[in-house]
């Protein structure tokens, strides 16, 4: 006779992916879409150069560039607007689209002030790149992520390195580099999430794309490196202006971030 105690029990006659029919499936999220003023809602861009920040010091330094107009804005229908000021601010969750003209050439610049989940960085990626806005060349500035770097990350170490499009990795063969003096991300290391999709899209499009990344997120060093990124490479021969306080504003949040990953460990 079985013993129904110590013997396997039969099969559920449920399997588990069975179990998922009964679960509605959750809603799913409207597209993100693009508003421009109207003056140039009907237009098509393409910008020679088409500059993307992501990261704390690029986001600073391009916020400051008081040369640039605001001429849109990407909607990302899951960040709430609630909050937001009137007029463009860092603190805002936003992602405002600019344009920096310069002669017959037009420069825009994207500053990506909210998180975009892995999910909808493709969707963000085809809208910045190859519909309304089809650049020549795109530069796209990140920070560093730590889980995705294989080595250690000091700190105190400034660092940054680069990706490249196939297309303008050719034309870095020939010793005409658009971004010069910087090393090529370290092998074994990723990069993923927005940045990768943008550096894709590129790709993808046969359009020249840089992808920079730069470590740690915050503090006076990195963003000297960053404007000399800018300032003395990328922009040079460009006429703008940048705001005189743009330094210290940046100081004191760096020490407030400081202060506040101090507090954490204490």
């Amino acid at each position: 006779m079985d013993d129904v105690i110590t013997d396997i029990p039969p099969p559920s006659r449920l399997l588990l992916e069975d179990l998922n029919n009964f679960t509605p499936p959750p809603p799913s999220l409207p597209s993100p879409f693009l508003v421009f003023s109207c003056a140039d809602s009907k237009k098509n861009f393409s910008p020679s150069l088409l500059l993307i920040a992501m990261s704390s010091p690029s986001l600073h330094l391009l916020h400051h560039l008081s040369s640039k107009n605001l001429i849109g804005t990407l909607i990302l229908p899951e960040i709430p607007l609630a909050g937001n000021s009137v007029e463009p601010s860092l603190r805002n969750k936003s992602c405002n689209i600019y344009a920096l003209n310069e002669a017959d050439k037009m420069i825009m610049i994207v500053l990506v002030q909210y998180s975009v989940t892995s999910e909808r960085a493709n969707a963000v990626a085809r809208l910045l790149i190859g519909e309304k806005i089809t650049p020549q060349r795109v530069l796209i500035l990140d920070s560093v992520q730590s889980h995705n770097f294989r080595g250690r990350l000091s700190p105190d170490e400034t660092i940054a390195f680069k990706l490249e499009t196939s297309l303008e990795r050719k034309q870095s063969d020939g010793n005409a580099s658009f971004v010069k003096g910087m090393d090529y991300y370290p092998s074994g290391s990723m990069v993923d999430g927005l940045a990768a999709a943008l550096l894709s899209r590129c790709q993808l499009k046969k359009i020249k794309g840089t992808l920079c990344v730069s470590w740690p997120d915050f503090g006076t060093p990195v963003m000297s490196l960053i404007k000399s990124l800018l300032v003395g490479n990328v922009l040079s021969g460009v006429n703008y202006t940048i705001d005189e306080n743009y330094e210290d504003a940046y100081l004191k949040l760096s020490r407030r971030k400081d202060r506040t990953d101090s507090d954490l460990y204490t």
